[in-house]
């Protein structure tokens, strides 16, 4: 009971601030961030994201011949990628599960799709069950699943829209882990994952062949209270690229996130500065904008719909070369404690990506290798050393000890600073 009244007064705070939009402001913002996530299909080099067609086909306007292009692009090049992962006995289950959920937000009939491994041709919801099974295993064997909560949500969720019975095995660990404190970034709460996860367990509740019990009312209640409570001062909840799934998560539970929510202003603030350049980022923004989430994909009818959202032809854009250089100090700490730090000087704006680049160029001593995710590329080898998901480890990033929430890519060198790169258990 003491967390009802706690959740009653939070969500009182959120639902009272009036709402009183200036003009068709919010509506050109919204437009302006659907047809930036769009065009990001026009980017060379782009493979194609679930995420980003998820979104875009929970849009309320749309452009339905470069959807039905990148569909057919995830039906391809997606899914080959998928099933060579799955041959090869690699965890694929939030990617696979992605890839239902943009499937199904297209109306695709899911039973007519298959993989083949090992010569042996089966649908991709008996894959993504499979995998689930093996995500379940690998809890009660070590307490954590082969990828992580985040993931495993992601699956319960994309087997639940789908109209597929989840195993009670496999939503009880999920419900254990909310309620044992197991959904946690290092020693922080994960907010998206929270996020993630009751939107996957408000889908079980919703469900007719989900067993109603006071468990998972229980954790539904305790993600509320979470995701309420990490809500900071200008408005973010986590902070500014969890929020968008936050909105989403607290929108399918049944809270009311008014538009002028403090949670919804602080998004609108930062798609005007241009925070959300990443078209992951976009994509969980833009739903929670317009008021929608994942879960509305089981309903989801492909019919009737606008085809309204047509893309003016690029600018040309002329990158001007920064004249201006800042000092950069790079400390690389391996798993073992040993660190080293080394010292470059890079243009004014340069990439953190870029950055590492020229600092392997003119320092033989320091050595990276990335790998590429939906996000963007990220850090797998430094000075030789390994950091697999495998092992439960990752480069941890920080700028002044200050934990970074952008990629490599993303992440840009404005001012002098000490970026330190930490070989990191989870």
């Amino acid at each position: 009971m003491y967390i009802l009244y706690i959740l009653s007064g939070l969500l009182a705070l959120v639902a009272s601030k009036p709402c009183d939009p200036v003009g068709s402001e919010p509506g050109e913002l919204l437009l302006s961030l659907n047809k930036n996530l769009l065009r990001s299909l026009e980017d060379e080099g782009t493979s194609p994201n679930p995420s980003v067609h998820l979104a875009l086909r929970l849009s309320t306007h749309h452009n339905l011949g470069m959807e039905s292009d990148h569909l057919n692009a995830l039906k391809t090049d997606l899914h080959t990628d998928i099933e060579s992962s799955l041959t090869n006995s690699q965890p694929v289950v939030g990617l696979l599960a992605l890839y239902t959920l943009a499937l199904k937000a297209s109306c695709y009939d899911l039973n007519t799709l298959t993989f083949t491994v090992n010569q042996r041709s089966e649908t991709l919801l008996t894959h993504l069950k499979r995998q689930m099974e093996l995500e379940k295993d690998h809890i009660a064997f070590s307490q954590r699943p082969l990828t992580n909560y985040y993931q495993y949500s992601l699956g319960v969720l994309a087997l639940c829209v789908s109209g597929v019975r989840v195993n009670s095995h496999v939503s009880n660990k999920l419900i254990r882990a909310v309620g044992h404190g197991h959904i946690k970034h290092e020693a922080s709460d994960s907010i998206d994952t929270f996020a993630m996860a009751g939107m996957a367990l408000q889908c079980l509740k919703e469900s007719d062949t989900q067993v109603q019990d006071a468990a998972l009312d229980k954790a539904l209640d305790l993600i509320k209270l979470k995701l309420l409570d990490s809500q900071r001062a200008d408005g973010h909840m986590g902070n500014e690229f969890s929020t968008g799934l936050a909105v989403q998560a607290l929108l399918a539970m049944g809270s009311q996130v008014q538009e002028c929510a403090s949670s919804m202003e602080a998004m609108r603030s930062d798609v005007r500065k241009g925070t959300y350049l990443n078209p992951m980022a976009m994509s969980q923004t833009l739903p929670a904008l317009q008021q929608k989430s994942y879960l509305q994909v089981k309903g989801k009818e492909c019919r009737n719909e606008d085809d309204s959202l047509v893309l003016e032809a690029r600018e040309p854009v002329t990158v001007l070369q920064s004249h201006t250089n800042v000092a950069l100090k790079v400390e690389v700490v391996k798993s073992h404690g040993a660190s080293a730090v080394y010292s470059v000087d890079v243009p004014t704006g340069t990439s953190l990506v870029d950055a590492l680049e020229l600092l392997q160029k003119t320092n033989i001593d320091f050595t990276f290798e990335k790998e590429t995710s939906l996000w963007g590329p990220f850090l797998s080898v430094v000075n030789g050393e390994l950091a697999r998901q495998t092992d439960r480890r990752y480069w941890h990033l920080s700028s002044d000890g200050n934990t970074l929430s952008q990629g490599i890519k993303d992440f840009k060198i404005e001012t002098a600073q000490q970026i330190t790169i930490k070989n990191t258990r989870y």
